[in-house]
């Protein structure tokens, strides 16, 4: 049986080697063997994930067409890759893309460090705010006046509070989405949202696709639930979705499930436009697939007057592709443990079933502290000053990295918490590693990707201020020269990324 989860066409192989910037060379060097600069360019694809791990490659007769390149020289540019480790290959089954054993894979997703552990350390592992008061504590306390009546209730909602319920439907509703409460289920956060999804959907040996990179937790959550995850490379830029990609995908995998981020994408802070949206949900509606949308950064547009693309589910009001999960966690605290799925009724109705045998409900309390904040206005001027502190901080960390690690590139994002890396040939492994030493915790590329790609980046969250985001930057500055200048680390020399 085949290695390979998609397949990269010879037309397309060929177009993204075209768009790569050739690197100056230095004085006197010599221009490498013609199959030298193919494999280079094609391992560099797969390192950045242009070129998703465990994608069959066009055969060599093809590429070399495409390429207006002789077979030989892409017979030799294979042998190199698989030598290396970057490509695997089965008589009668083609080659597929692979990284090297190795490969520093991190295994786990993001684990924050509990705050007593914090000491010294400038924690950038996790995309999450200090909690915007007075509106918690406000919140908690409107949550208290109304809690007498459920008190005197067995305290299990399985779909949730039908008050929230209600409310969340209103807001899709006043947002041009008509939705009925019985479309919403409560739930325990977006992670809890998306196991219940996985498990109803995704069960184990099916394919999920996701964009790549994605987000660390979820990625692991669906490793762990058994799941084979295709990835799908992001478009350049922040420009969002590569739809021809996607519907190759869509058309040849035909994944059971599509897990996507169209708001302030993490880690990359791509915002996917309208057309895209629609376009995807038709792709997915044709190969029968479940498009399952994060929408937990999207009320964090950090520009003013942004005009922000409509929702995806807008394409499929009924439910009946989309399922959309929302959450608390983001735009308001992370402390605050509340999601939400929209989806069809029946939809609705089986994860409800399901969930008898997972967490049986949400905290009530909490609930109703949501619920006091989207009836009394709360919540929006809450999430005003959430906006504030988050571009405050996006400004201020940029600027703090431009001046320190001037090699470094990024675009800066128009809302969500993260900037996307690229670390100057690098490992972002290794500056994760000599982070740590020197004082600040940051997430490698490898993280957020499937199977070892991005070893060239790290995600930075822009969830400090000023002098501390200053000092930050100060220390990755620290990190990057000791990865650099090869300083022995635990005993072992890091290792650069050499693209």
């Amino acid at each position: 049986m085949a290695q390979w989860t998609s397949a990269m066409g010879a037309a397309q192989l060929a177009r993204l080697l075209n768009s790569q910037q050739e690197r100056p060379a230095g004085p006197g060097a010599r221009r490498p063997p013609a199959y030298r600069a193919l494999a280079d360019g094609i391992r560099l694809l797969v390192l950045e994930g242009r070129v998703p791990v465990a994608a069959r490659l066009p055969a060599e007769r093809e590429l070399a067409l495409s390429l207006s390149v002789s077979r030989t020289t892409v017979a030799a540019a294979y042998e190199a890759l698989r030598t290396e480790g970057f490509l695997e290959s089965r008589r009668g089954a083609g080659s597929w893309t692979a990284v090297p054993a190795g490969n520093p894979l991190p295994a786990r997703g993001l684990e924050p460090l509990p705050p007593e552990a914090l000491g010294s350390m400038i924690d950038l592992g996790t995309a999450a705010l200090p909690a915007p008061e007075p509106w918690l504590t406000r919140a908690v306390q409107g949550a208290l006046e109304e809690l007498p009546p459920y008190a005197h209730t067995h305290g299990d909602y399985p779909a949730g509070l039908p008050a929230l319920r209600s409310m969340i439907a209103e807001r899709y509703t006043a947002r041009g989405i008509p939705t009925m409460p019985e479309q919403i289920m409560v739930t325990t956060g977006a992670m809890g949202a998306i196991d219940a999804i996985c498990h109803l959907f995704g069960g184990r040996g099916e394919r999920i696709a996701v964009e790549s990179p994605s987000y660390a937790n979820i990625l692991q959550l669906m490793r762990e639930a058994g799941a084979r995850l295709v990835p799908v490379a992001m478009a350049e830029g922040l420009t969002g979705w590569d739809l021809d990609r996607w519907r190759q995908v869509l058309r040849e995998v035909a994944p059971r499930i599509a897990y996507v981020v169209a708001d302030f994408h993490n880690p990359t802070g791509a915002l996917a436009d309208e057309d895209q949206r629609r376009r995807l949900v038709e792709a997915a509606r044709s190969a029968g697939t479940v498009l399952v949308v994060d929408e937990t950064m999207s009320e964090l547009y950090l520009e003013p007057g942004l005009e922000m693309p409509r929702r995806v589910c807008g394409f499929d009001p009924a439910g009946s592709t989309v399922i959309t999960v929302g959450s608390a966690s983001k735009a308001f605290w992370a402390g605050m443990r509340i999601g939400w799925v929209r989806a069809a009724p029946d939809v609705i109705r089986s994860l409800v079933a399901a969930r008898a045998y997972a967490d049986l409900g949400t905290p009530v309390l909490e609930q109703l502290a949501v619920n006091w904040l989207f009836s009394t206005g709360g919540w929006e001027q809450a999430v005003e000053l959430r906006r504030g502190q988050a571009r405050d901080n996006r400004d201020a960390l940029i600027a703090a990295v431009r001046r320190e690690l001037p090699t470094w590139e990024f675009e800066a994002p128009q809302g969500g918490l993260t900037l996307w890396v690229r670390t100057g040939g690098l490992s972002g492994s290794r500056i994760a590693e000599a982070g740590e030493r020197v004082g600040v915790r940051v997430p490698s590329g490898p993280r957020f990707g499937v199977d070892g790609a991005f070893e060239g980046y790290v995600r930075l969250p822009f969830t400090v201020a000023g002098a501390v985001a200053e000092e930050a930057a100060t220390r990755l500055a620290a990190a990057a020269h000791l990865v650099r200048t090869g300083t022995p680390m635990n005993g072992n020399s890091p290792r650069t990324f050499v693209a």
